[in-house]
């Protein structure tokens, strides 16, 4: 079983091993399991006796951001940036059962948030349950807000960059980020909504200065889920507009290979009509009959490229 435990009195945090944090009594217990397997169900019902209800919402295998009240304790899931690519979601999830004085914790893959609210509680500034949420969802939108801003900024680049020779490789990358802001936009607003819900939670283990911390993440997700949105509506833009760039290039294309068929069509139609094997073709036995054939061939495409030019086709 891997994970790690603190027992936190006193402004005092000592580190444990998950076995022993169930029976330690502190200000705050928190035991945290980094599994992927059955596990967790046998240590959370055997070691820290939860009920089943929780426990089936700490190893779901499939979660999105929510906060469920749990008679004197509440089920908060959360999404944040993962160092691990694998999987179709771009976020990883932790759960966490919380109740007054102890926490219980569960991620499937690796978290970044995770290491910063672990210094956080081994330096002291963790105190109670609340504060512990209250540090995770902050370190959480602390840690999206730049990489939500990436994907602005990425845009910027692109629109900065609208040709129509280069909408192929352009649209890839707009491709590319509209993919990544649907995907946090699919966790963000229920996010969002977890936070703001237990802000506003009746629970005696949440205090005033924590109810501050997440409404300020709330904030500042509900502020990251609307860029989102305006980065997802700016994509779609900008791929139809990459779009119509590269059909008005094709369009561009096809007129002047037009314009040159037009201009050799008739070309074409003399030179094999003076081509054929036959007798009795006008002129075809005097001497200057090809110089005659030239000048006109000559004529004739400047006669036509002019008409194209005096009516703009060529434009």
């Amino acid at each position: 079983m891997s994970g790690f435990a603190f027992a936190v009195s006193g402004g005092q945090a000592e580190r444990l091993e998950p076995d022993a944090a169930p029976s330690r009594t502190a200000d705050l217990v928190w035991a945290h399991l980094c599994v992927s397997n059955t596990e967790a169900r046998d240590w959370l019902s055997r070691e820290a006796g939860l009920p089943d209800y929780a426990i089936e919402g700490l190893i779901a295998a499939e979660t999105r951001p929510r906060c469920t009240p749990m008679g004197d304790g509440a089920l908060v899931n959360l999404r944040g940036l993962s160092d691990d690519s694998a999987g179709t979601d771009i976020l990883a999830s932790i759960r966490l059962y919380a109740t007054a004085g102890r926490v219980y914790s569960v991620t499937r893959r690796p978290l970044k948030a995770l290491e910063t609210v672990r210094s956080r509680v081994a330096g002291g500034h963790v105190a109670d349950p609340g504060d512990l949420i209250a540090e995770f969802a902050t370190a959480i939108t602390e840690e999206l807000d730049p990489a939500v801003a990436d994907l602005g900024d990425e845009l910027d680049d692109v629109e900065s960059k609208l040709d129509a020779r280069g909408a192929f490789e352009l649209r890839r990358g707009v491709n590319r980020v509209r993919i990544e802001a649907i995907a946090y936009r699919r966790f963000l607003f229920p996010q969002r909504a977890a936070i703001e819900k237990l802000a506003a939670l009746p629970a005696d283990w949440l205090h005033d200065d924590d109810r501050l911390h997440l409404s300020s993440a709330a904030d500042r997700a509900a502020r990251m889920a609307e860029e989102v949105e305006a980065i997802r509506e700016r994509a779609g833009l900008m791929h139809e507009t990459l779009t119509d760039l590269r059909s008005e290039l094709i369009d561009q294309r096809s007129l002047v290979i037009a314009i040159a068929a037009m201009v050799f069509l008739p070309l074409t139609f003399l030179t094999g009509l003076y081509g054929m094997n036959i007798t009795g073709l006008p002129y075809a036995q005097e001497p200057w009959a090809f110089d005659a054939i030239l000048g006109a061939c000559a004529a004739i495409a400047a006669g036509i490229t002019g008409w194209f030019v005096w009516r703009h086709w060529t434009q």
